[in-house]
């Protein structure tokens, strides 16, 4: 009839997971007065914003595959329970209830707040470089299916297209009903073209965290487009000449010649096909370089972890902003598991 045992008590001083909250316990008090604002006090009784986050985090970090098993398991999980911040008496939410409110939360900017709280710790413990990094992107296959890919009722004039000289490109004329911002588009040449977007990640190369991510529309140029962004934001307009590592695909002379005016040092992995390479014997002679190619390799890490554990093979969500903040919540998760081991114990 009663036990004795709180839910602290009941989960082991060694469980991994405890190292993961006590991470997330510090960044979520930092944010602490942009989540009181965020919870309404007039209405029905609706979910506080933290425990949305550590329970959104909870299905990626276990991969629970929808937010209807994720109500189960906390309903009957002790642990997760205790991660979120339920009591063992308290009713758990109806899914659709859960699902409604994260929207809204995923909405705004409170990921990206939280996880750059995360990197501060992070950084408070030299865990980052400050002059190398990597970047690639990865297609997301959105929640769409090809049949909703059809033919836009009011096309651009020819000349005003986004293609060379204002042609009409595919994504002119189609568009999908049902996901607007996705478009059909293969990464490799002999792959399937999918109805899709890009996940970008911007990773760090002293222990192989993700330290900006992004989510744009597939296209062509929008990896490269996307690098340059990403590596504005960390270089916060400081003068000291940095690194980045990507892979062949990036190396296209203006894109190169973009990373030197921003005083970015291009690593690229050289293109050797009918064009010429845009790296030369410039970069590829000091040891750095082949450092930093070798280095690149563990973003493949962050993005096998985040679709395959975290579930982002496919976006569950629809809108651009929502798989956005559901790719960088992935990439957070991935942060989270690896601080696990890399920061000192927390008291």
């Amino acid at each position: 009839m009663f036990s004795y045992r709180t839910l602290e008590e009941r989960i082991r001083p060694d469980h991994p997971v405890r190292r993961i909250r006590a991470i997330l316990d510090r960044a979520l008090k930092a944010l602490s007065p942009r989540l009181e604002a965020l919870y309404s006090r007039v209405g029905r009784p609706s979910i506080a914003p933290e425990r949305l986050l550590r329970a959104s985090l909870l299905q990626i970090l276990y991969s629970v595959p929808s937010e209807r098993r994720l109500m189960e398991r906390l309903d009957h999980d002790l642990l997760f329970r205790w991660f979120v911040g339920l009591a063992m008496d308290d009713v758990v939410w109806d899914a659709t209830t859960f699902t409604k409110n994260r929207e809204r939360l995923l909405s705004g900017e409170i990921v990206a707040e939280l996880f750059q709280e995360v990197l501060k710790q992070a950084r408070a413990a030299q865990l980052l470089s400050d002059d190398h990094f990597s970047v690639d992107g990865t297609l997301i296959e959105a929640w769409a299916s090809k049949k909703s890919y059809v033919e836009k009722p009011a096309p651009p004039p020819p000349g005003a297209g986004s293609g060379l000289h204002g042609g009409l490109l595919k994504r002119d004329l189609f568009e999908s009903r049902t996901e607007p911002a996705a478009r059909l588009y293969k990464k490799s040449r002999g792959g399937e073209a999918k109805l899709a977007y890009l996940g970008h990640a911007l990773m760090e190369n002293r222990n192989g965290l993700v330290v900006a991510a992004t989510v744009t529309p597939a296209a062509a140029d929008a990896e490269r487009a996307a690098a340059v962004e990403l590596l504005a934001t960390v270089r916060g307009g400081g003068r000291r000449r940095i690194t980045v590592a990507a892979d062949k695909s990036y190396d296209e002379a203006p894109f190169v010649e973009r990373l030197r005016e921003l005083r970015v040092t291009p690593h690229l992995a050289r293109y050797e096909g009918r064009r010429a390479s845009a790296i030369d014997g410039r970069t590829t002679r000091h040891a750095g370089y082949r450092v930093s190619l070798e280095r690149r390799k563990w973003i493949e890490r962050s993005f096998g972890w985040i679709k395959q554990l975290g579930l982002l093979r496919r976006a569950r969500l629809r809108g651009l902003k929502l798989v956005e903040s559901c790719y960088r919540l992935a990439a957070l998760a991935f942060n989270l598991v690896r601080l696990r081991k890399l920061l000192p114990a927390l008291g």
